[in-house]
């Protein structure tokens, strides 16, 4: 990518997409999901941050996040969620990022403002663990994207085929939300959360 010619839109979306690859790796560090040994510590934005160190997790999140920066650019993503679930495919605690991205913005974007903002978000995923709920035995994890339209042309139609729909069941009631950070700048915003589900919610799930 030609960065001297990238759109205010493409720069946040390189960003943004980068930044999702790491939070990624440090929430399922932060689960406990794997060893400690399958990870490493790396320095990200001057925060200490820990990346998976098998080649098969750390492709799969790299691509996952990766292959979203044409969305984001296009302002086509409107949530990524990090999701546990149980054997059941039930899930137990989503780690959402609701993300926009300015359309109609023209101005410079400075990548250190926007890194210095997202930064935030890190350090508060290293001390969010109180904030979330043991997994049990069998439980599993995926990252799920959620698209305010479908994209539109061929090339766009062909990535996009990338993205299957996902096994885990839905929540029947509004899921119980805890607020972890927020960012409203231009032209991103950016609010980190977890849901996990209303003590009503039943105990038999949707497809």
């Amino acid at each position: 990518m030609d960065r001297k010619n990238t759109s205010p839109q493409g720069e946040t979306a390189r960003v943004l997409t980068e930044f999702l690859e790491v939070a990624v790796n440090c929430i399922v560090f932060l689960k406990g999901f794997y060893p400690p040994a399958a990870f490493e510590r790396r320095r990200y934005m001057n925060v200490v941050v820990q990346k998976a160190r098998h080649p098969q997790l750390a492709d799969y999140i790299h691509s996952a996040t990766s292959n979203l920066l044409p969305f984001v650019q296009k302002g086509l993503v409107e949530r990524v969620n990090v999701t546990f679930y149980d054997k059941e495919h039930i899930p137990l605690e989503k780690f959402v990022f609701k993300i926009d991205v300015n359309q109609s913005y023209n101005s410079k974007v400075e990548e250190s403002d926007i890194g210095f903002a997202l930064r935030a978000f890190l350090i508060k995923l290293t001390v969010a663990k109180p904030a979330t709920k043991p997994l049990p035995p069998s439980s599993g994890w995926e990252i799920t994207a959620y698209f305010r339209a479908l994209p539109q042309g061929s090339s766009k139609e062909k990535e996009a085929q990338l993205w299957i729909p996902t096994d885990t069941k839905q929540w029947l009631q509004p899921p119980d939300i805890t607020p972890i950070k927020s960012m409203s700048s231009q032209p991103l915003k950016v609010q980190l959360y977890l849901e996990h589900p209303n003590p009503c919610e039943p105990k038999k799930l949707e497809e």
